[in-house]
């Protein structure tokens, strides 16, 4: 399955170091899926968004994702693709980005033609093949429906596809310059979060965050002394409070760090999809690693 990372430190902007791969661990496990992409969303010192990204078609590209980038943001939005939908392009690779929010998705939503048909002119928005970018379309249409509340438009979106369309999760991670917003539904992958206090749970220890599964590695020097919260597709450390989100619920980190969770949607998928209702390769991208 995609691995999703997501982390904010707000109002602090603090530098962290990303690896999106760990070349040792994917060379040592041959029996694993290679990724089809990786990427990272931050944001510049003015508020702009800024996304770099890269599919994993050659040994240039692994290059890319193995290779170490510092930034400096009050938010990060990490994102390892195995791909459902969409050839390995820059325009089907995660992060995505829209009206200055940056968006990745792990799932899979059927019937991309009734949602293309949901968007309207908000279609102009999608540049790639994929459902992900599709279904953050929808979010940022409900989002102008709803005034700019990006909560509201988050839980029309996923009420809407609930209700409608066939899926097989829409786990999501969608940032801004100074909040993050998470949703787990149903309860087919894992989507934990930390809260963090400065030092972590010994107090005094930078962040030093590693994927079991060999893709995403992240640290951070200033979490020493700062807190953060952290959202990820697994547990990244041993420490004791991690814990999942439920079902349907809609994880939100203001711009000052304050956490606040709420029940969006209380009921299964009306069209809920199997890995035996998913084609070969979908199939294969939804497998945990």
């Amino acid at each position: 399955m995609c691995r999703l990372f997501g982390l904010s430190a707000s109002p602090e902007r603090v530098h962290a170091t990303f690896w999106l791969l760990d070349a040792s661990d994917s060379l040592a496990a041959q029996s694993r899926r290679e990724p089809d992409g990786t990427g990272l969303g931050t944001f510049a010192d003015d508020g702009t968004p800024v996304v770099e990204k890269q599919p994993l078609a050659a040994f240039a590209d692994r290059e890319f994702a193995e290779e170490a980038k510092e930034r400096r943001s009050a938010t990060f939005l990490a994102h390892i693709r195995y791909a459902s939908t969409g050839g390995l392009r820059p325009e089907n690779t995660h992060p995505f980005e829209q009206r200055g929010r940056i968006f990745a998705h792990n799932g899979v939503i059927g019937d991309l033609a009734a949602l293309e048909a949901e968007l309207g002119d908000y279609r102009e928005l999608v540049s790639g093949d994929t459902d992900s970018e599709r279904f953050f379309a929808l979010i940022t249409k409900r989002v102008d429906e709803h005034g700019g509340d990006v909560a509201a438009g988050i839980e029309a979106a996923a009420r809407w596809v609930a209700d409608v369309l066939p899926i097989y999760a829409i786990n999501l991670i969608l940032t801004t310059a100074d909040e993050l917003w998470a949703l787990r539904y149903p309860d087919t992958h894992d989507l934990f979060v930390l809260e963090r206090a400065s030092g972590g749970m010994h107090g005094d220890r930078h962040l030093e965050h590693a994927s079991p599964a060999g893709t995403v590695r992240a640290r951070s020097a200033a979490l020493a002394e700062h807190p953060a919260v952290v959202l990820a597709s697994e547990r990244m450390d041993e420490h004791p409070d991690w814990r999942p989100l439920g079902s349907g619920e809609l994880l939100h980190v203001d711009a000052n760090l304050g956490v606040t969770t709420r029940q969006i949607i209380d009921r299964s998928p009306t069209r809920l999809l199997t890995l035996a209702d998913l084609g070969k390769h979908a199939a294969a991208s939804q497998r945990g690693r």
